[in-house]
């Protein structure tokens, strides 16, 4: 295992998380469900019709597909729903993982909880932070499928989200934030630059936020000085155990993320989650995506973050990933992001 990925990899969970897939229901509805019943109701929305056509009872947990169903009712409200949802999101209302935000010393304290406890915060986009010497990066990965028509609302609404609640929890300091997204430059940028910031990047491999270190550690005012984090401590020692769950997807990029540079395949991963490789199959199509698919996802990732954020060169990434043939990898490389690492 090289350095560079052995820093990449330490941030990930030991072992296979709890995970949950799209029709588990364990999301209270006292949480999301009821911030975007609210959300609707100042819309003018009656609920009732609106959430039976959701397939949602209120009262009842949510799954993550009834969640993204609600969101997609929704979305064609207006071009900021998603940013909207997104201020009203974080530190939000979500028991001990909430309060665990609010407890946090600083900005990096606060994205550490965010990517401690994601079944509580973010359920739908699973947040995994990085940190470089003088940096650190925000990437969002799927936690269990959505709609190809969501994944732009599911990152604004996160991306609003983190930045709202740095601010708030901040005392309304703004901060330099840099933002990509894995997807084409919309027509209008009004609402990203609003809610956002100006610094923004589209067709890039990731959707990620990117923060100097120290605009992160700079401690916050309401911080709660010489008092530990309570509610933190409690989570650690089990207080809200499904607050560390994973999405299903999440699950596997964790997975396959520890497995790089080795022979990482669709028997190995069905082996570490203990189902047979028909079973695992049959799971991720009903998520959208495949086992390769998945695979090509992690790998693209492995590789930007060793060329751009740690300075390797082709071959040496080549080695790092498992490639044998630094011509193969070349090929790989263009077929998962479009691009020659030369042009990188």
């Amino acid at each position: 295992m090289s350095d560079a990925l052995a820093s990449l990899r330490q941030a990930l969970p030991a072992g296979i998380a709890p995970h949950y897939g799209a029709d588990h229901a364990f999301i209270p509805w006292a949480y999301q469900g009821a911030l975007l019943a609210e959300f609707a109701r100042s819309r003018s929305i009656a609920p009732e019709e609106w959430l039976h056509r959701c397939g949602v009872v209120p009262g009842q947990a949510l799954s993550a597909r009834q969640l993204l169903s609600m969101l997609a009712a929704l979305q064609p409200l207006s071009r900021d729903v998603g940013f909207v949802i997104g201020q009203l999101s974080l530190p939000g209302h979500y028991g001990l993982a909430s309060q665990a935000l609010q407890q946090a010393g600083d900005l990096r304290q606060a994205l550490r909880v965010l990517c401690d406890w994601p079944a509580r915060l973010s359920p739908l986009l699973t947040p995994r932070l990085i940190q470089t010497d003088d940096e650190l990066l925000l990437v969002w990965t799927e936690a269990c499928g959505a709609p190809p028509s969501l994944q732009p609302l599911l990152v604004d609404m996160q991306m609003g989200a983190v930045v709202a609640m740095a601010q708030w929890l901040g005392g309304g300091r703004a901060l330099p934030w840099t933002f990509s997204f894995n997807r084409t430059r919309p027509r209008e940028l009004s609402q990203h630059a609003a809610y956002l910031g100006p610094d923004l990047h589209f067709g890039c491999q990731v959707d990620a936020m990117r923060l100097p270190l120290a605009a992160a550690t700079v401690p916050w005012a309401t911080a709660a000085t010489g008092r530990p984090a309570l509610a933190a401590g409690a989570l650690a020692q089990g207080a809200d155990p499904e607050a560390a769950w994973r999405g299903q997807l999440a699950a596997l990029y964790d997975h396959l993320l520890a497995e790089i540079g080795g022979q990482p395949s669709l028997d190995r991963s069905a082996r570490r989650f203990g189902v047979s490789p028909a079973t695992l199959k049959r799971q991720l199509a009903q998520l959208g995506t495949h086992h390769q698919a998945q695979l090509d996802q992690v790998r693209a990732h492995a590789a930007l973050y060793l060329m751009t954020l740690r300075g390797q060169r082709g071959e040496a990434v080549a080695r790092s990933l498992g490639f044998q043939d630094k011509s193969n990898f070349r090929r790989s490389f263009r077929r998962w992001t479009g691009m020659t690492p030369g042009m990188l």
